[in-house]
């Protein structure tokens, strides 16, 4: 196990304080004792609802915007009348920053099946644990854009469901490409703000990681929206076309999950191997112990 000591001076004095920290063991590839614990249930209960009220709060949030902004129902001032891209990148990136500080002492606060494949790829979790998340996540989703459309049916069905979709004026490589650079950013954030070393190099200055995590989305949201509506989060993308059911959400479902599982491994791969050095870290333990 790969330990790092650092020293920092004392401010106003010539003592040194050495902060040391180790990280975590690798999670195993296959994990079966997981099944018999309580925990691991848990944790994916805490995912299911979790990812259900994320969806539930911002699709409702989506719709909002489009029927306030729908001249046929905002007679006074359409262009003012509803929260506008803005708001919309607020509800995601603030549910997410409530829904991670809610769950992450119970499953680490995944809500995504992107940032559950990175964290995978990561040895942060083990696959039989990465795969109930996933499972766990998607079906949230359905059941959160189902309260959406079971509490407002007609809204649901006229404004799109919340669904994401290519926009027009943009190719399938352009939606591709923002998708991938979106879980890109969100995923090396996610590894920033949970990373063992800035906790214990940087125990001065607290970090919030849902916090830094939170705002990934909304500057994502916020670049992207005009884009593909913003997906990022596979579960998110998925649930929506379940409910909404429309053939242009079904023909672009594949964008939303090839894009953000390429930005998850390409964010995985960077931080792990690239920033932490990982693949030399093993490399020096190997010739060591030889």
């Amino acid at each position: 196990m790969a330990k790092d000591i650092e020293t920092t001076a004392e401010q106003g004095g010539g003592e040194f304080s050495a902060k040391d920290y180790h990280d975590p063991p690798p999670a195993p590839l296959l994990d079966f004792d997981e099944l018999s614990k309580w925990s691991f249930y848990r944790a994916c209960i805490a995912e299911f609802i979790a990812t259900l009220l994320f969806l539930y709060v911002t699709v409702l949030t989506v719709i909002g915007h489009k029927v306030q902004t729908d001249p046929a129902k905002n007679t006074v001032d359409p262009d003012c009348g509803s929260v506008g891209i803005l708001g919309i990148a607020w509800a995601f990136g603030g549910m997410i920053f409530i829904l991670v500080y809610c769950t992450a002492g119970i499953s680490g606060g995944h809500i995504n099946p992107a940032v559950t494949f990175g964290l995978f790829l990561g040895r942060k979790v083990s696959l039989i644990r990465a795969i109930m998340y996933m499972v766990a996540q998607c079906l949230g989703a359905i059941c959160g854009c189902g309260l959406v459309k079971a509490f407002q049916k007609t809204y649901y069905n006229n404004y799109g469901g919340g669904a994401n979709e290519l926009q027009p004026g943009f190719n399938k490589g352009t939606g591709l490409g923002a998708e991938i650079i979106g879980t890109f950013v969100l995923v090396y954030t996610v590894f920033s703000a949970t990373d063992p070393k800035r906790s214990a190099r940087d125990s001065h200055v607290p970090v919030l990681a849902p916090l830094p995590i939170g705002f990934a989305v909304f500057m994502v949201h916020l670049a992207t929206i005009p884009v593909t509506g913003t997906g990022i989060n596979p579960a998110r993308s998925f649930g929506a076309a379940v409910i909404y059911n429309k053939e242009k959400a079904w023909d672009d479902q594949w964008m939303f999950w090839v894009g953000p599982f390429i930005g998850a491994a390409v964010a995985a791969f960077y931080h792990q191997f690239i920033l932490r050095a990982a693949a030399i870290k093993a490399l020096g333990s190997f010739r060591s112990n030889n």
